[in-house]
């Protein structure tokens, strides 16, 4: 079993790899990792028709879009955990406004570099990137409205302590909406226990119910699962770390790999406006799912 520091060390340094490179050479890698291999960019969701996009700093490594579901408004601060190179940033930019602000944390020294040139070039100055652990966040108490993430707690080995720190810098009424990888049943311990996969954001996923929990542990209400897609990992990755037999027992075993994207809120604010956020909440979940049925009724979905 790797230790805490042995698990940072090697995300640290893996990630430190994938920000020398571009978009282009982690998605022809087939996954987010140049030559080595590994599961990254199988998980990432497109970003390319959200307003603030900006292609420098998509690397391809998130699992979803946490911003689709946060509820920003003009004037907010909104923190990112996990920032990477800037990508969810600079889409929250987008939305918060030169008004707002916006504060990006990641532990990866080359991350850090690269986001602040990309927010260079773009010319924004309410855009700022700390580099620091997001289980010891450096950001004052009370002190941001939104918190984003996407696809990082999952590499992180103390969640608790992160949702903990998530409650600690939000202002009463706040909330976070983080996309991230979970389980649904247990990974054989060769998956388990691989470093690579762990890079890849799945061997440190936790079960989907323990998730959730843990948020309501640090404090939070309204925890809710606002979007959730299956991960299917090819396996001709999956058999680097598992025998022929142990694959077929793995799909038999029915164990789910998924990227959720989870709402929730920090109890207190004004009740008025948390009315109004969950009216909205309420607004955006029909329209999502009008769209979600005529996708899968579309013309060769395979749904209908």
């Amino acid at each position: 079993m790797q230790t805490v520091e042995t698990i940072k060390n090697l995300v640290r340094e893996k990630y430190g790899e994938i920000a020398l490179q571009d978009k282009t050479t982690n998605e022809t890698s087939c996954c987010g990792s140049g030559p080595t291999g590994g599961t990254y960019t199988i998980m990432a969701d497109s970003y390319a028709n959200l307003p603030g996009y900006n292609p420098d700093a998509d690397l391809g490594l998130g699992c979803g879009l946490p911003t689709e579901f946060a509820h920003i408004q003009p004037g907010d601060t909104v923190l990112d955990l996990g920032s990477g190179a800037g990508n969810d940033a600079f889409v929250a930019r987008a939305e918060t406004g030169a008004a707002g602000k916006v504060i990006g944390v990641d532990f990866t020294p080359a991350m850090i570099q690269k986001a602040r040139a990309n927010a260079d070039k773009l010319g924004f100055n309410n855009v700022e990137f700390r580099e620091g652990d997001i289980e010891h966040l450096p950001v004052s108490d009370d002190s941001v409205d939104v918190v984003v993430s996407n696809c990082v707690l999952n590499l992180v080995p103390d969640k608790a302590k992160v949702f903990s720190e998530i409650a600690r810098v939000l202002r009463p009424g706040g909330h976070f909406s983080i996309s991230d990888v979970v389980l649904v049943g247990d990974l054989p311990d060769s998956l388990r226990n691989a470093a690579e996969m762990y890079a890849g954001c799945v061997s440190g996923a936790i079960q989907l119910d323990e998730y959730l929990e843990l948020a309501r542990q640090a404090g939070f209400e309204n925890v809710t699962v606002q979007k959730q897609k299956p991960i299917l990992i090819p396996d001709s990755i999956l058999l680097e770390y598992l025998t022929a037999e142990q694959l077929k027992g793995f799909v038999a075993s029915g164990t789910g790999i998924f990227s959720v994207t989870v709402y929730a809120e920090k109890p207190g604010g004004d009740p008025a406006q948390k009315a109004v956020s969950a009216e909205k909440r309420k607004l955006q979940m029909r329209d999502l799912a009008a769209e979600a049925g005529k996708a899968c009724c579309a013309s060769g979905s395979g749904c209908c």
